[in-house]
């Protein structure tokens, strides 16, 4: 009697383990991948199950085909359709609504960036269940980590609920690999209409440094760079770094630099292998969105100054000195 209930027990179990299934929804211009999106696709293999990556935009077939290469995706959905023009989440989530009606995912993830913070709400919504915010961790198919409280808590949660909409903090996770070969398959977006707002057009900034995202070094400066023209001191260090530039809060609120070269809770999440904080006094704020950095210098005149407690060089100098020296130096 015990073995027969044993036995029914583990045909559930499997039954649950071939039910569960992943969408992951890439994120890209329309031409090439986002790379945080590789590191969504390693957070969703944790989970079990298949996984599904859902290409939409427009004019977007190669992106597909680029995404068929990762390792652990399983299908490629591919949504090809001006509707989707400016990434608009008023078109993108009664699709990704019909979507799930149609393929009843177990779990629907997304990189926890603009679009994704902007479309997964509102999705979650929908489907009358509560999102999971910024993952950084996953401990099964239904216990997750995450950071509250600005980065100084950790928080554990379990989610019953029937289908999990999630965001991935891309710095938390390896990139996934390259080299599979996973089949596309097209769907239609058709029925897909949107009455509540037009994209009428985008100016994105040019550099020739890393985007800061995902670049491997950041400079940063803060409020102590005085005022937005000091910033050509941190511009000529990176030059030579081959680094991107971010600022802090403060350094943006003042008006020094526009608001995408923020890093921090409110600003972008970087994890480079180098952090090189300058003038930056290291509110809380900020320290949520670069503390996973793998080696963090500051450069402070105040011996006092918060960001000196998670660095792990410091050096307490006015940085118009410093920094005209460091950029020599790297020169030579």
């Amino acid at each position: 009697m015990f073995s027969t209930g044993r036995q029914t027990c583990s045909r559930t179990f499997g039954l649950l383990r071939r039910l569960k299934s992943t969408l992951v929804i890439a994120e890209h211009n329309n031409e090439k991948l986002t790379p945080v999106t590789l590191n969504a696709v390693t957070a969703a293999t944790k989970l079990g199950g298949e996984v599904s990556c859902l290409v939409l935009g427009s004019q977007c077939a190669k992106v597909a085909e680029e995404v068929s290469q990762i390792k652990g995706v399983s299908k490629v959905l591919l949504a090809d359709s001006d509707v989707f023009k400016g990434f608009l989440p008023e078109s993108i989530t009664p699709f990704l609504l019909a979507t799930q009606n149609q393929f009843n995912f177990s779990h629907i993830l997304a990189p926890a960036t603009a679009i994704g913070k902007n479309v997964m709400p509102r999705l979650a919504a929908k489907l009358d269940v509560s999102p999971i915010s910024d993952i950084i961790g996953v401990k099964d198919d239904s216990t997750f980590v995450r950071t509250i409280y600005a980065g100084n808590a950790i928080q554990t949660l379990t989610s019953n609920e029937p289908v999990k909409v999630i965001t991935v903090r891309g710095t938390a996770f390896e990139a996934a690999e390259t080299g599979g070969s996973a089949a596309t398959e097209n769907v239609s977006a058709d029925a897909v209409t949107n009455d509540l707002s037009d994209f009428v057009g985008q100016e994105l900034s040019k550099s020739d440094r890393p985007e800061l995202a995902s670049a491997k070094t950041v400079v940063a400066g803060g409020r102590g760079m005085k005022n937005g023209d000091n910033f050509k001191l941190l511009y000529d260090l990176a030059d030579k770094l081959k680094a991107a530039v971010g600022a802090s809060r403060a350094a943006v609120d003042a008006g020094f630099v526009p608001n995408d070269m923020q890093v921090g809770q409110t600003g972008k999440i970087v994890a480079p292998e180098l952090y090189i904080a300058v003038g930056i006094s290291g509110a809380i704020q900020h320290l949520a969105g670069m503390k996973d950095s793998k080696v963090i210098v500051a450069i402070n005149k105040d011996p006092e100054a918060p960001i000196f407690q998670v660095a792990d060089y410091g050096l307490v100098q006015d940085l118009f000195k410093a920094v005209p020296e460091m950029t020599e130096l790297v020169g030579k």
